[in-house]
């Protein structure tokens, strides 16, 4: 029913502020001030209102100019005009909490001060905005940044290549540095695996087809490849890496890399176990074959440590990185050992690679999150928002699994009535819709689209991620009531 409390279920907030509904834009502006209290609350928001007729236009126009590959557009059928922190403002003028963040490109939310305040500074220096890969002393700034956050190990044998602006391409350029590296081109790679929109990457990712990538297998708790989950699940991921790896039979030539997540987003966020990151280093280390760590969405204290790989005490000869770290701007390097660096002068560029605003912009987004410990806040935020979920998986036989690491968090739905726990991914979709009528953004993802995915930035408060927990607990109770016959 309305005003269910799914914070109260485990009392996540220490303050326990969930008593009563939120007041987003208050709360949004509370914390950027630094004030100490929660303000004034307000009544929860209706559900959406039919759109402004200049909204309508908006969309209306948008359906009929853009391409039918458009995506967050279709589920997601608002006009943001502002927004700060969490919080977006449409064009119909309601306020939504924003738990997609940009795909977590969104690390301290939207506008933040200190990115703002970056990107004028550049504005007002009269600085170039475009100088391909010439030296400046913002990327100077950015980089000495980046390299203090790295792993040790890494930072201090490392290279870092400036690539295009997404994701997808430094993937690419991690792929071809290894390939050139060690002069083989095959590749690793696990199911459920997500790297991109490129051909390269697309070959490394769960949906691949005729491609040189040999699938591994990803372990999982909830629907283990092996049926049994948990470590043992893990081990015998391992084992079966390590005996395809060696077998004389097994059709596997030394391949020139492993490329993995830290946590499976698109793949339904499936962190991955410690001990199997681990054992995935020593088996690729003790045959000389580069891992890469695709720390794309994971990065900048996602999961609750500044790089995914830092929960295991891993250090990847190759790290791919982009989304928060260009602070809200298109930015993507590849930061890698030196001993890798065999590239020609001009072997791989990209015009955008030199983008001045989005390295100011990342530069102090990796300072803040860096000075005010928000991975350590995130992982202990993330951890009292899954004990709240677990227990909306005990009140809702259609909550298959809760899982995630940090601010990277996930939520399976099922057919309650099914004995194999099927995947509904109908009724994610339900409960995105409704979500949004309360005001609430998020996206799915999954296997099966069946698994609702929250990533709030990392400047979450209390107050906020218990507002964010009630409106999801509401709309999982109106779905579910709506399915009933």
């Amino acid at each position: 029913m309305r005003g269910q409390r799914s914070c109260s279920m485990r009392n996540p907030c220490a303050s326990d502020p969930c008593g009563g509904p939120t007041d987003v834009a208050a709360l949004t502006e509370h914390a950027a001030s630094g004030a100490s209290g929660p303000p004034a609350a307000e009544p929860d928001p209706p559900r959406v209102p039919e759109q402004s007729g200049a909204a309508r236009a908006i969309l209306r126009r948008q359906s009929v100019r853009e391409s039918a590959a458009r995506t967050y557009a279709r589920s997601l059928p608002i006009v943001p005009v502002r927004a700060r922190g969490l919080t977006i403002e449409g064009a119909d003028g309601r306020r939504y909490l924003d738990c997609l963040s940009g795909a977590g490109t969104l690390a301290l939310g939207h506008n933040h001060p200190v990115v703002l305040e970056a990107i004028r500074s550049v504005l007002d220096s009269g600085a170039p905005l475009h100088v391909l890969d010439l030296a400046t002393p913002v990327k100077d700034a950015f980089t000495t940044e980046l390299f203090a956050n790295l792993p040790p190990a890494l930072a201090e044998h490392g290279r870092v290549q400036f690539c295009g602006p997404a994701g997808t391409d430094a993937v690419e350029a991690a792929l071809k540095l290894v390939r050139t590296a060690t002069g083989r081109t095959g590749l690793l790679a696990f199911t459920g695996a997500y790297h991109g929109m490129t051909d390269g990457a697309l070959a490394a990712s769960g949906g691949a087809r005729d491609s040189r990538v040999t699938r591994l297998p990803y372990p999982q708790d909830y629907r283990c490849p092996f049926g049994v989950g948990g470590p043992e699940g893990a081990r015998l991921a391992a084992a079966w890496t390590e005996s395809l790896l060696d077998d004389p039979k097994g059709g596997i030539p030394a391949p020139a890399g492993m490329i993995l997540e830290t946590v499976q987003g698109e793949g339904g966020v499936l962190p991955a176990p410690d001990d199997w990151l681990r054992r995935m280093r020593e088996i690729t280390e003790a045959r000389g074959i580069p891992l890469i760590a695709d720390e794309v969405q994971t990065g900048v204290g996602r999961t609750g440590a500044f790089w995914g790989v830092d929960h295991a005490g891993v250090v990847p000869d190759v790290m791919v990185l982009s989304k928060a770290i260009g602070g809200s701007l298109p930015l993507a390097v590849v930061v890698y050992r030196d001993g890798l660096d065999v590239w020609e002068p001009g072997a791989h560029a990209g015009t955008f690679r030199g983008n001045q605003l989005a390295m100011a912009a990342g530069a102090a987004t990796l300072a803040y999150v860096r000075q005010n410990r928000l991975a350590e806040r995130a992982a202990e935020l993330g951890e009292r928002m899954l004990a709240a979920l677990h227990g909306l998986a005990t009140a809702h036989p259609c909550v298959g699994d809760v899982r995630g690491r940090g601010l990277m968090i996930g939520i399976e739905l099922v057919d309650p009535e099914s004995t194999d726990r099927t995947a509904d991914p109908a009724l994610a979709a339900a409960v995105r819709q409704e979500c949004l009528e309360r005001g609430l953004i998020v996206e799915l993802g999954g296997r099966h689209s069946a698994v609702v995915r929250l990533l709030p930035p990392l400047t979450l408060t209390d107050e906020q991620a218990c507002a964010v927990l009630d409106r999801l607990a509401d709309a999982v109770a109106a779905a579910e009531r709506a399915r009933r016959p």
